[in-house]
């Protein structure tokens, strides 16, 4: 992965640049990403800014008529489940960046008001980044880490998952950078256990009904609206069917509540190496893949993992 960026560059040649940027406090912020938006805008590069409501506001200010010539997204419309950043930058690349046209993005996934699950997935998407786009040309992406309100340790995994940081006004590549090969082994890490233990219900083709009224039963318990109950089944029976295919025909379901969320489980006997399952758009005519997908447009997370007993999904729905 090529870090034209470092030099301060980003010539139309440049590969993925993923870059951290390190900051405290609201001045630090505007300062280093308006820098980055009117140096994009000065060199005819379309600019997308994914970050919450109220920095697109700070930013519009500190850009002034500047603002008329960059995209804005709120993060927590299109974040709110990490698994759909990775196809909005997709989408704006190929719409934006085209033949080869550089393209710049700022996106902040991880605040300090993420649930730990979520932020889990947060940095798991960090680090999925540099797959997604590995063979992208010219697509510069800052990622702003708030130091002054983020854990120390969330900060260290940046450094991890970015192979160029800012900090202080200096960018240089990472040192503690793990590369692709550990971003396609996150996939095989394990899950936390719930406690108690949830009850399993074993499945196979004959008990879908069953497993579909057992989940709207809990989605009521659980103080799910209608809607998003509906969203839940639907998500759930994807999941389950994609078990009966391609894991031996069975699978088990558990499901169980969380202080925010109800939460379903699918496990099976089958493995995968897919690490980026469910966070890229599937295309025409492509085989298999839109179960998963479906699931994140439906849930408000998931969780997708291939351990040795077998796969494992988790669908999070927060209550109404």
């Amino acid at each position: 992965m090529r870090v034209a960026a470092v030099r301060g560059d980003h010539e139309s040649d440049a590969g993925f640049c993923h870059e951290a940027l390190l900051y405290s406090g609201r001045d630090e912020f505007l300062q280093a990403t308006g820098a980055f938006i009117r140096e994009g805008i000065s060199a005819g590069e379309p600019a997308l800014v994914v970050v919450s409501a109220e920095k697109i506001a700070m930013l519009r200010g500190e850009l002034g008529r500047d603002a008329e010539l960059v995209q804005f997204a709120d993060m927590s419309k299109v974040g709110s489940n990490p698994a759909r950043i990775i196809p909005a930058w997709q989408d704006f690349v190929t719409e934006r960046g085209d033949a080869g046209r550089p393209a710049r993005g700022i996106g902040e996934p991880i605040s300090s008001d993420r649930l730990p699950a979520e932020l889990v997935e947060c940095q798991r998407h960090e680090s999925l980044l540099n797959l997604a786009f590995a063979a992208t040309q010219a697509f510069w992406l800052m990622c702003p880490y708030d130091t002054e309100t983020l854990d120390p340790a969330v900060v260290e995994e940046a450094l991890r998952s970015h192979p160029v940081v800012t900090a202080d006004g200096a960018r240089r590549e990472s040192a503690s950078y793990a590369g692709l090969e550990v971003a396609a082994e996150q996939c095989h890490e394990r899950l936390p256990e719930p406690v108690p233990r949830p009850k399993e219900l074993y499945f196979e083709a004959a008990s879908l009904a069953a497993l579909r009224q057992y989940v709207g039963l809990r989605a009521a318990d659980a103080g799910l609206g209608s809607r998003r109950t509906e969203d839940v089944l639907l998500a759930a029976n994807e999941v389950a069917t994609n078990s009966l295919r391609h894991a031996g025909g069975a699978g088990v379901l558990r499901v169980w509540e969380e202080p925010h969320a109800l939460v379903c489980e699918v496990r099976d006997d089958g493995s995968f190496d897919m690490p980026l399952a469910g966070r890229e758009r599937p295309v025409r005519g492509q085989v298999g893949g839109y179960g998963l997908w479906l699931a994140n447009q439906l849930c408000d997370l998931v969780q997708i993992r291939s351990i040795p007993a077998g796969s494992v999904v988790r669908l999070h729905m927060r209550r109404d």
